[in-house]
């Protein structure tokens, strides 16, 4: 049986979500990413503009300016509820790694 859709992020998905705690247009998201993970994440636009669709026929992400081909998006209570989830998670996975390698020396 195939997991739900959003159950977990990628990690486009995640940082595209919390990009989005504040309105932004599309095109912004990529300054953001870029800035908030010091280039290490990137995404491409083909990805992002299908991943604010899915988001947007999922109730994450909410339109809220429509000027020509632009459109800003911000984060509904939904998404926020998915992006806190997949926080939960990754804090979990680091709990699991810390327990199990907690205080060897990681070189």
């Amino acid at each position: 049986m195939p997991r739900p859709k959003f159950q977990t992020l990628t990690e486009q998905m995640f940082y595209i979500l919390l990009c989005l705690k504040t309105e932004c247009y599309g095109i912004e998201i990529f300054d953001r990413i870029a800035e908030m993970t010091g280039r290490r994440v990137t995404v491409g636009s083909g990805t992002l503009y299908n991943l604010l669709e899915q988001f947007l026929d999922a109730g994450m992400i909410r339109e809220v300016k429509k000027e020509g081909r632009k459109r800003s998006y911000i984060l509904t209570d939904e998404g926020k509820d998915v992006l806190e989830k997949e926080y939960r998670r990754l804090l979990t996975q680091a709990a699991d790694y810390e327990a199990v390698f907690g205080g060897e020396d990681s070189k």
